[in-house]
């Protein structure tokens, strides 16, 4: 074994998603910031539909068994209804759209449930602000951004946690990291398009 795998192992699984995608995540923040979400209600309504279909994309990977079997609070974690009844609020009915993640299998479908899970720490922000601007609240178009009834920073703990102790050989770790990769791409894919979304 030399130094560098030896490092590799020393790294927990959350530590290398974090490291691996870093660069995916700043990538976000910068088509957050280009796409002016809050600048008016179009784009805010536009940006809520980026979220239901990726929210969509998502869900569909928690009908795997393995990920229920290591995941088991999957029912407190979707947020496509909560995005379909704020889009209903802005006026909007999303057109049908092909599921992202169909071919995506266990484990790399953990780096996607990884994209979304981390997502609700940063909607901190946007929840903020989509009440500020705007005047929404998790009872009206901003039911997605709200926090989980636990808090987001206990959910994401646990959901951390769980990956951890999971203990995951290097080699699907590595595919989770894909999987991750993968979910932040289709996120700026939808980013990018924000004002073609129906």
């Amino acid at each position: 074994m030399n130094a560098a795998t030896d490092k590799v192992m020393e790294t927990s699984l959350m530590q290398r998603l974090k490291q691996e995608t870093a660069f995916l995540h700043d990538r976000m923040e910068e088509l957050m910031a280009q796409a002016e979400v809050f600048e008016n209600k179009d784009n805010y309504r536009q940006f809520t539909l980026s979220q239901y279909y990726f929210q969509k994309d998502v869900e569909h990977l928690y009908e795997d068994s393995q990920v229920q079997q290591l995941i088991p609070d999957l029912d407190v974690r979707g947020r496509s209804e909560a995005a379909l009844q704020d889009l209903a609020d802005l006026g909007i009915k999303p057109a049908l759209s092909t599921i992202a993640t169909e071919s995506v299998q266990y484990p790399q479908s953990l780096g996607w449930i990884y994209v979304s899970e981390g997502s609700t720490l940063g909607a901190a922000f946007l929840f903020k602000a989509a009440q500020e601007k705007f005047g929404y609240s998790a009872d009206f178009a901003a039911r997605n951004l709200a926090a989980y009834p636990e808090g987001r920073a206990i959910v994401w703990k646990r959901f951390k946690q769980t990956l951890d102790d999971a203990n995951f050989s290097q080699q699907d770790q590595q595919l989770i990291i894909e999987g991750a990769m993968q979910g932040f791409h289709r996120f700026g894919e939808l980013l990018s398009q924000l004002k073609e979304l129906k």
